[in-house]
């Protein structure tokens, strides 16, 4: 996609005194766990934190959790035609059909945020598709990353990922006694086996490092039974679903994060999460992986153990020089993706659109 499709939102106001009122559509919410439920949070938190009334609509069924914003679980046809007619602003953390339908009889500036792909492997959806990308073209588009602009390949403003910065950090009271660390489900997707294969590559080089696997999934069954046929089981830990600041303690006393996925990641929060924590972080080169990595790992191929161990090797061989490199680079990095700042750029388009002075 040509760089001129894409604006960083520079050109927008800066945001001022001036309350919005903020409908946040997000199919998925907690207490679902994922990047759009995490990311639809921090804003909807920060926005509200500013002053601004936020209304959150989703499809997720209800929490016990207390929010300082409304939250709207399923509404109905004549509540969701009337919210939208509340609204200053119609923003949608992925763009939902379900809920964008009122558009059609109400007026409302309307922002859609893609952070998915577009594309289905179920054919059966495939309609859905080409609807959805009809109806983008008529919302004022924001992306993640470069990788989805490309994609959807019509103009809109490139706003990354947030991070949650008050969980994930550095922990001082921690030593960073581990070697490697991988989070997410255990799916294929995700790319495991990928990072299993190429530690039995390690192997071969005298170097077993220590490796933590975080998350649960429909394949873990088959990644025990794989590490226990690569001769593997020895150094590495299934530790199971974590979440929190359970989840940053853990990470926190690792040296690498590695997020071997063996499709494009759309981008990548955990990777933020990482580098928070203190690790530099190797992942899978395609999609927007990259973005979220920025100048604090390296990447190597999707699919390919071989090279995922080339690098591994590097770093776990060395002097310890280059990871001390990545971590200098981290601040910078996290403070383009810490909640407030991504928070005030949405803020920054809103607010022009709706014609709101500020």
């Amino acid at each position: 996609m040509r760089d001129d499709l894409v604006g960083s939102c520079s050109q927008y106001l800066p945001v001022g005194d001036t309350n919005l009122k903020i409908l946040l559509g997000s199919h998925f919410f907690t207490p679902s766990v994922g990047g759009v439920e995490t990311v639809s949070r921090l804003l909807a938190e920060h926005w509200s934190r500013l002053g601004h009334e936020v209304i959150v609509i989703t499809t997720t069924l209800a929490s016990s959790d207390e929010f300082p914003y409304s939250v709207i679980r399923r509404p109905t046809a004549i509540r969701l035609l009337k919210l939208i007619k509340w609204a200053d602003v119609f923003f949608q953390n992925n763009i939902s059909l379900r809920t964008a339908w009122p558009l059609a009889f109400t007026r409302r500036p309307w922002f859609v945020t893609t952070a998915t792909w577009l594309d289905s492997t179920d054919r059966r959806t495939g309609w859905r598709i080409g609807i959805k990308s009809l109806a983008l073209r008529r919302a004022k588009n924001i992306y993640i990353s470069r990788a989805v602009a490309a994609h959807v390949g019509l103009p809109g403003c490139l706003i990354p990922n947030p991070y949650d910065a008050e969980i994930f950090q550095r922990q001082t009271d921690l030593p960073q006694d581990l070697d490697l660390v991988f989070v997410g489900r255990l799916v294929s997707q995700k790319g495991v086996d990928i990072l299993l294969h190429a530690l039995a590559q390690l192997a071969t080089r005298g170097l077993r490092p220590n490796t933590t696997l975080i998350g649960d999934g429909p394949e873990e069954t088959e990644l025990r039974r794989l590490a226990t046929e690569l001769r593997l089981a020895d150094q590495l830990v299934f530790a199971g679903p974590r979440q929190g600041a359970d989840l940053a303690r853990l990470i926190a006393r690792h040296r690498i994060m590695v997020v071997p996925s063996r499709w494009a990641e759309t981008f990548g929060v955990v990777a933020l999460e990482g580098i928070a924590c203190g690790c530099a972080v190797v992942g899978s080169v395609e999609g927007g992986l990259t973005d979220a990595i920025g100048p604090c790992g390296l990447t190597f191929p999707n699919g390919s153990s071989d090279a995922l161990a080339e690098v591994l090797a590097g770093l776990l061989s060395g002097d310890c020089q280059q990871i001390s490199r990545f971590l200098d680079n981290a601040p910078a990095h996290l403070a383009k993706h810490a909640p407030g700042t991504i928070a005030r750029r949405y803020l920054e388009i809103f607010a022009q659109s709706s014609g709101t002075s500020l």
